[in-house]
């Protein structure tokens, strides 16, 4: 049986995308990651977070190549690379795109592909006891450079090493001290401390926060000072929340000791 993305609005403004794969441990087949991307497109224009959860006691094993055990050498090869070359960096390219912030609530171990899928998320929220491990050399896989870079952005170039070259798992109280995961939480609490994370987001003034998501990847896709385009664009980005009605209105409720109510123009 594939596996499903269950989608629901459990909160205001907030759309929360569920992985559900018991049968295979949460892998990240082509129908989930399919649904991941087709969930997200124009997301923006219904909610102002997502959440991206996971079921029962894991968040995701990574990608499903299928049945290592099945076909000739080439057959194998070619069904992997299928695998991760289109659905997968498509649904990266899908959580990377969304302009407004994504909060991964890592209910169980995250590992391979599941968690480079939460680190393509803005904040992670993670459940005590769990695990985070990246398995490629003990697959005899090179991992992408673009994945990999992912890494080093979020903890940096000796713990993405350690993480790599020995394949290790990695606890949740260390996940949290690398930088890796925001938060920890008791299993039970996960997805509602993720929800409290996305409603308090959700309340938040979204051309100020959507602009602070533009400014911080831009920033890290930089890799140093950004081109003279891009920073204009940032500029012209700051300069055009000081003229925008949700820039007074935060300043009158700020003044009144009111909460805003937020227009997004």
């Amino acid at each position: 049986m594939p596996g499903e993305l269950i989608t629901d609005t459990p909160a205001d403004a907030v759309v929360r995308l569920r992985i559900s794969n018991p049968a295979k441990r949460g892998a990240l087949d082509q129908p989930i990651l399919d649904a991941i991307s087709e969930a997200l497109d124009g997301v923006a224009e219904r909610a102002r977070c997502v959440v991206l959860a996971g079921s029962g006691d894991i968040f995701s094993s990574g990608y499903d190549v299928g049945d290592p055990g099945l076909g000739s050498d080439t057959e194998i090869a070619e069904q992997a690379e299928r695998m991760v070359a289109h659905p997968f960096l498509a649904a990266l390219g899908a959580l990377d795109a969304c302009p407004i912030p994504i909060v991964a609530a890592l209910n169980g171990h995250t590992i391979g592909g599941g968690l480079e899928l939460a680190l393509a998320c803005d904040l992670r929220v993670a459940a005590r006891g769990i695990t985070f491990r990246m398995p490629p050399a003990q697959l005899g896989l090179v991992y992408s450079h673009t994945g990999v870079r992912r890494f080093i952005d979020a903890i940096g170039a000796p713990r993405t090493r350690q993480l790599f070259f020995l394949g290790r798992s990695i606890d949740a109280d260390t996940a949290l001290t690398w930088g890796l995961v925001n938060a920890l939480t008791e299993p039970a609490e996960v997805d509602d401390a993720a929800l409290h994370w996305a409603s308090q987001i959700a309340a938040n003034a979204p051309l100020s926060v959507r602009g602070s998501k533009r400014v911080i990847g831009a920033l890290l896709a930089a890799e140093g000072a950004v081109d003279a385009t891009t920073e204009q664009e940032l500029i012209d980005l700051r300069a055009a929340s000081f003229a925008s009605e949700d820039m007074r209105e935060g300043l009158r409720a700020f003044a009144e000791k009111r909460p805003p109510e937020w227009r997004g123009r």
